[in-house]
């Protein structure tokens, strides 16, 4: 399973919290998964991507409820996941059914924390499955992606920095690092998306004692 692209959380019928991924990066990870033989169950927010490979099955959602549910229901189908998408980690918590008009004052919206899907997988994981997880940053990028491996139990994380030119949301290349629940670390030059998607199935493949 592959989760992949962002969430939009919705404000009114018009409007959402949404960030700028474009899926690229999960898509590029469902098409090599799905020519090394896997039948990938591919779970993406609202992108452009489309996909090629008759081994892929895409689930379109659209927030990041949704996507949560989603990946509940197919996880344990699955004999692991990988989790590109860059869910929201926070939803308004009152949407409104009309169009907000625009007024003289300040207009507030509260916000409620959206349910961590990573950490939710991780907890239901068997012994047999992988989880692999993503981390985006921008300040203590080794040390936030360890802890996030820990604290979720993942197999692996993937780190990419936005203070890498090149990398992250809306780019073509990437440039990655990727952590193990084993405590090796390796990085990566800054490469085609769809060369990053290879060297983390490779990776996945190179790792898999379930």
């Amino acid at each position: 399973m592959v989760t992949t692209g962002p969430t939009y959380e919705k404000i009114d019928p018009v409007r959402f919290i949404g960030n700028f991924s474009s899926g690229k990066m999960g898509f590029s990870i469902a098409e090599n998964l799905a020519e090394e033989g896997a039948q990938v169950t591919l779970i993406s927010g609202p992108s452009a991507c489309q996909t090629n490979h008759p081994n892929i099955n895409r689930i379109d959602v659209i927030s990041a409820k949704e996507m949560y549910e989603a990946s509940i229901e197919h996880f344990p189908n699955n004999d692991g996941a990988v989790m590109t998408a860059a869910v929201a980690d926070f939803t308004p918590l009152n949407p409104v059914d009309s169009k907000v008009k625009r007024g003289k004052s300040n207009y507030t919206i509260e916000l409620t924390p959206t349910q961590d899907i990573a950490a939710s997988l991780g907890q239901i994981k068997t012994e047999k499955q992988f989880l692999v997880g993503f981390a985006l940053e921008t300040n203590d990028e080794e040390q936030n992606a360890q802890l996030k491996l820990k604290k979720k139990n993942l197999d692996l994380i993937v780190l990419n920095s936005l203070n890498d030119s090149g990398a992250g949301f809306q780019h073509d290349t990437n440039k990655v690092t990727i952590f193990t629940s084993e405590g090796r670390m390796k990085k990566f030059d800054l490469k085609p998306k769809s060369q990053v998607a290879k060297d983390i199935v490779d990776e996945i493949i190179l790792n898999q004692n379930y």
